[in-house]
Parts: C-alpha cells; structure tokens; sequence
C-alpha cells in the first residue's frame, strides 16, 4: 500500500472536538428552541418504528389495567429522541415527569428527595444512567422493586436503618453506553428499547416539519439535502437546519433549496457523508500514523489529544454505523470505504 502522509495538528484536532458544530454544548437558547420542535404525543414522533410500536403496546396495557407503566431503559447515540420520548411516556401516562441525570445523582441521600417527592404513577428519567455510582444504583434496586428505600444513618454501633415506603413510579433510564450498565440494573427494567440512526427520509419529515414550526421556508429538495449530511440524527439535522437558515438569510434568499443547503453546509465543512473536520482527521490520523489501523482507543485519543470517551460517545457511533470505521479484538480499522472517500488508493 502505498504510504501517504497527512499534516496534524493535535492542538487544532482539540480545539475541534471540544468546538464541532454537531456536538458543542447547547445553550440555554439551543435547550429552549430544542424543547418547543419536540413532539408532544406518540403520535407525532417521527421515525424508530418498531421502538414506538411497542411501546404505544406498552403504554396502551397499562392504562388499561391502571397501573403505572414498568420501568423503562432507552438506549442509543446521543440526540435520537431518549429524552423527547421519555417526556411523550408522562404526556401520554398522564402525569408528572421529574428529570435528573447520573452524574448529578452524586450521594444516595440525593435521591431521597427525588423519590419521596414522586406521586404515584410518575417518571423519574435518569439521563446518563450508566454514570450513576455504584452506592447510588444499589440503592436505586429496592425502590425500583418494592417501591421502598432504606437509608442507614449513624456508623458502627449506633448505626440504624430508616424505612421509607414510596408511591409506585416508573423509572425511565437512558444511556449511550449500554454496555457499562450491569446486569443487576438491567434486570430491574421490563422495557428495553434500543434506538438506531434515522433514515434520510425520516429526517427529511423532521426537518420539514421544524422548519414549519420555526416558520422557514424550505423546499423538498432541501430538507433531503440537509438530512442526507445530518449522520441520522434529529438534533444534529435541527441544528443544522438553524445554520442553513442563517447563511440562507444572510443571502437574502426567501428558502432554502438544495443548492443553497449544500453551499451552507460545504461552508460549514459538513461534507457530503455528513462528515466534519474532526470526523476526517479521526479516520486519516488512524491511515497516516497506523496504516490504516487497528489501533487502540486509548492510543488513538492520545494521538488526536481528546478522551477516549469523547471518541467512543460521539464520533465513533456515526462512523462505524455509515461504514468508515470498524472495530476488531485488536482495535479500529477503517475500512475501504474511508479510503475511497478521501481519494487514497489502499
């Protein structure tokens, strides 16, 4: 194979990780905007068919039987919808939903509060369950099974247990990594959904209808256009959308078409496989400093000096589903289609 080399600048990789249009923190501005373009009925959402199907099966049962829905476990990329569908659950349920994420749970006095506050037949949605502490998930058991907690207070010979006896409520857990959540957990949860990347048409429905609701005019062809680079994500295609909308104004165009779209988002440097910068310098450090791979995780992100979390939760989901990246027992490759896409001969 023939050897090609690509400049690399590890500082500039970092400053785009922690930058990239697609996955940079959201503003309070993005969450409120993001919240008013979420579906509020089963109904309405768009996409991961068999997920809703069953889950409108589910939801039908229990309020046939008047009992609170059983616990819920989400699981997928980031910006699918967990959240949003987690929410849809309360709405169609017909009660409250309290939200907290994993890392916020820090002590199992934490949840306590949380709980005790809970009427029956509420959600509690976790985000990020796999990043509860060990303390707190065990804690987590008695009170998703028995509706019961014991909180022990004072060490040694003075130590005591405090009972607290709980409403019947419905936890609804996601995460991105599944595969961190023991089984214990997993267990406790009788609905297991996993989400997979939206279909182009999908997000073209989407995205037609976000640009409805933000009063945007845009045309079939350019809904296509920015689904077809949005890496099967709603988030990402509604984020993209705001952008398109903002070059398209500037230009003083009253819709975006295709043409305007792909002009906008080549701008952005989204490419025509929804690749962006740090997307590309991911798969041609691996063929420029390992041939190609394989390459360990952990010295792949000391290459592009990010955490190998970073890699794993949000770059890698997208490249290894379109096909440009692969995992192997001995660390990723890419694959022949990354090559084909950068023009390299292998």
């Amino acid at each position: 194979m023939e050897e090609k080399f690509f400049p690399f600048d590890n500082a500039a990789a970092s400053d785009a990780a922690g930058d990239r249009l697609i996955d940079k923190p959201e503003t309070d501005e993005d969450i409120v905007l993001n919240i008013s373009l979420r579906p509020k009925a089963l109904d309405e959402f768009i996409g991961q068919k068999d997920v809703v199907d069953n889950l409108r099966v589910s939801l039908t049962a229990a309020k046939q039987r008047k009992e609170p829905l059983e616990h819920v476990l989400l699981c997928g990329p980031p910006g699918l919808g967990k959240t949003c569908l987690a929410t849809i659950i309360a709405h169609e349920m017909g009660t409250k939903i309290t939200a907290t994420s994993g890392p916020a749970i820090e002590r199992a006095g934490d949840l306590i509060g949380i709980l005790t506050n809970l009427d029956n037949g509420d959600i509690l949605f976790i985000d990020e369950i796999h990043r509860l502490s060990k303390v707190v998930e065990e804690f987590l058991y008695p009170a998703m099974e028995n509706c019961q907690i014991d909180f022990v207070i004072d060490k040694g010979p003075y130590a005591r247990t405090i009972k607290f006896n709980l409403k019947r409520f419905t936890l609804v857990g996601a995460t991105t990594r599944s595969g961190l959540i023991g089984s214990p957990l997993r267990s406790r949860f009788g609905i297991i959904h996993h989400f997979d990347f939206y279909s182009e048409n999908d997000l073209s429905t989407i995205i037609k209808r976000s640009a409805e609701l933000l009063n945007i005019k845009i045309d079939d062809a350019g809904a296509h256009e920015i689904a077809r680079r949005a890496r099967g994500t709603p988030r990402i295609a509604n984020r993209l959308l705001r952008r398109v909308r903002d070059h398209v104004q500037v230009k003083g165009n009253n819709e975006i078409t295709k043409e305007s779209a792909s002009h906008a988002l080549t701008a952005l440097g989204i490419d025509l496989e929804g690749l962006d910068d740090i997307d590309r310098r991911v798969l041609k450090a691996i063929i420029s400093h390992y041939q190609g791979g394989p390459v360990g995780i952990e010295t792949l992100a000391a290459t592009l000096n990010e955490e190998p979390d970073t890699i794993m939760d949000t770059i890698e989901p997208y490249l290894l589903k379109a096909g440009f990246l692969k995992r192997t027992s001995r660390g990723r490759e890419v694959t022949q289609l990354a090559y084909q896409h950068f023009g390299i001969p292998r």
